[in-house]
């Protein structure tokens, strides 16, 4: 697999921003309180949510300039909850101002760390570079970064308007692998075969499962969305079975 460079992470990241704004503009009024593909949540918990993580993601990145942390959300997974649940019923129009305003706010704390490398040339390892701190899992700023086109590409499928997880790109996919290996048993070891692309192997257990398909099913499986090809199939010791369970997916908000 690839590395994923800052500089092709920022172009994804306005990608998936440009996706998501698309698809909220061609909503109606109808459409928010209408089923997402999520369950339990409409479109407008979506919108609120996509909404909550780029200005919390902005948050991060702009404190993380002036060499400080801050938590992702005020409150908590809470905190974070409780906005979600207070802002799903807003009205279509009040959702799209608020979903580009937070793209934007996000889009523009990212966008400055490509300037500062430019004018500097070593902003990657100063304050407010991609290896400044934030308090995101304990990491730095371009974590936040992945995680943020993560949220955008996912979220942009859950919304249910006909953009799943087929859409996704083999880099987005294959990243997936690797971050959503936390969600494989410890005594579980999955082979993952995306038909005509080489293997990946995650988790270290000492049961073996091979699951192969297209590598978007493959990846929306591990994301716990619907494949939306129908490609996927398990097999253990070349006998077909069941796709495992899986980990919960790895928050990176603390429950409290």
């Amino acid at each position: 697999m690839t590395a994923i460079t800052p500089e092709t992470l920022l172009t994804e990241l306005h990608k998936a921003a440009d996706a998501v704004s698309s698809l909220a503009a061609k909503l109606t009024d109808a459409d928010v309180p209408a089923e997402s593909a999520l369950p339990g949540w409409t479109r407008g918990h979506v919108l609120a949510h996509i909404t909550g993580i780029s200005n919390a993601m902005a948050r991060q990145l702009e404190y993380a300039a002036r060499g400080e942390t801050v938590e992702l959300y005020d409150g908590g997974y809470e905190g974070r909850t409780k906005a979600i649940e207070m802002n799903a019923g807003h009205a279509l129009e009040q959702h799209r101002s608020d979903v580009d305003l937070a793209l934007q706010r996000a889009l523009r704390a990212f966008d400055s760390l490509a300037a500062a490398d430019a004018a500097d040339g070593d902003a990657a390892t100063g304050a407010g570079g991609w290896r400044a701190p934030i308090s995101y899992r304990g990491g730095v700023v371009l974590d936040g970064g992945f995680a943020l086109w993560r949220e955008l590409v996912i979220h942009a499928s859950d919304l249910n308007t006909g953009r799943g997880p087929e859409t996704w790109s083999r880099q987005f996919c294959e990243h997936l692998f690797t971050f959503l290996a936390a969600r494989v048993p410890e005594d579980q070891k999955l082979v993952l075969q995306p038909l005509g692309l080489p293997r990946v192997t995650i988790g270290t257990g000492g049961r073996s499962t091979v699951v192969s398909g297209m590598v978007t099913d493959i990846a929306a499986w591990l994301a716990g969305r619907e494949p939306s090809l129908g490609s996927l199939r398990a097999s253990a010791a070349a006998d077909g079975v069941d796709l495992p369970e899986l980990l919960p997916w790895p928050s990176g908000v603390p429950a409290k």
